[in-house]
């Protein structure tokens, strides 16, 4: 994903992009819930959750930011769109695909088709994940939090 690292010069890019993803959407948080209040420890306000996660954020992407004034300097890659369209028509595709085929059948079209987006994804391991994790989804959402989708299409 990175592009080949440049002698002599510091300033990890991909590490200055997250930090600053990071700080950003922790200050917007801060900024969209200016107006909850805070509350205390003891009697938390609407606003106490969101500020303290919000700080963190900015805590981390500030962390973040100063290890990658350290490292080598990596240049960000081109981006790629073609995993980006793949997993969009994956997750669009289980929307459908699930509403009337139900869980399993939108499952399976989910993690078949995302997998291709990965080009050094095998088959059987695909095949393996795919079982697994649709019935693991279908215990976890369908059976134990009782999530309002047909797991058959039948």
């Amino acid at each position: 994903m990175s592009a080949p690292r440049k002698a002599g010069s510091t300033g990890d890019r991909p590490d200055f992009l997250t930090a600053a993803l990071f700080v950003g959407f922790g200050a917007l948080g801060l900024w969209a819930g200016r107006d909850l209040t805070l509350g205390t420890v003891s009697a938390m306000g609407p606003g106490y959750l969101p500020r303290v996660v919000c700080w963190l954020l900015i805590v981390v992407g500030a962390a973040v930011g100063g290890l990658g004034l350290f490292r080598d300097r990596e240049d960000i890659a081109r981006p790629r769109p073609w995993p980006v369209i793949v997993i969009l028509a994956a997750v669009i595709g289980f929307a459908f695909v699930a509403e009337y085929f139900g869980f399993v059948a939108g499952s399976v079209w989910l993690l078949l088709v995302g997998s291709v987006a990965d080009r050094d994804s095998r088959l059987r391991e695909v095949l393996l994940l795919t079982a697994g994790l649709t019935a693991f989804g279908a215990l976890v959402f369908i059976v134990g939090l009782g999530v309002q989708m047909p797991i058959w299409p039948f």
